[in-house]
């Protein structure tokens, strides 16, 4: 079985339908905030449509893509369109580009380290966009690439 095709339905659950994956797009970023709190995949159908869904190399590729854009736009010049937190992209460089390389692993990973990357770039109150967050960047990532590591079990352990 290829690691896209992971099925995860809720305990004692009917396969997640065409509806729950329609309803696990609609409502994405909220979806993608439990998963990456550890909220386990198989405990909701709508969070099980939406690890399938985020697990797939094609929607790990484009988060990729998404956080390699991110670095070019840090090292342009500054923009009020485009308000990051350029010094703190700066200086966690290293570790954006080991999350992207995380992310194109072809082997499968957790759907937490893909939500907590996803959540991390995609928060606007987080320390890539907000100078008052008091979330460090480095430990947000270091945990996002933890949490990617294909070691890790898939499915908690019952």
């Amino acid at each position: 079985m290829r690691h896209a095709e992971l099925s995860v339905t809720p305990a004692g659950a009917a396969p997640v339908g065409v509806a729950d994956r329609v309803l696990a797009r609609m409502f994405g970023a909220s979806l993608d905030r439990q998963l990456a709190a550890g909220q386990a995949a198989e405990s909701d159908r709508l969070l099980a449509a939406r690890a399938q869904r985020i697990v797939s190399l094609p929607w790990r590729e484009a988060l990729a893509r998404d956080w390699e854009h991110l670095l070019e736009v840090a090292h342009r010049a500054p923009t009020p369109a485009v308000p990051l937190c350029r010094d703190r992209i700066a200086s966690a460089e290293p570790g954006i580009r080991e999350l992207i390389a995380c992310l194109r692993t072809p082997l499968p990973v957790p759907a937490q380290g893909v939500a907590a990357a996803s959540v991390l770039l995609t928060d606007a109150t987080g320390p890539v966009y907000h100078r008052r967050s008091r979330s460090a960047l480095g430990d947000l990532l270091g945990n996002a690439i933890a949490q990617l590591d294909p070691a890790r079990p898939l499915l908690p352990h019952g």
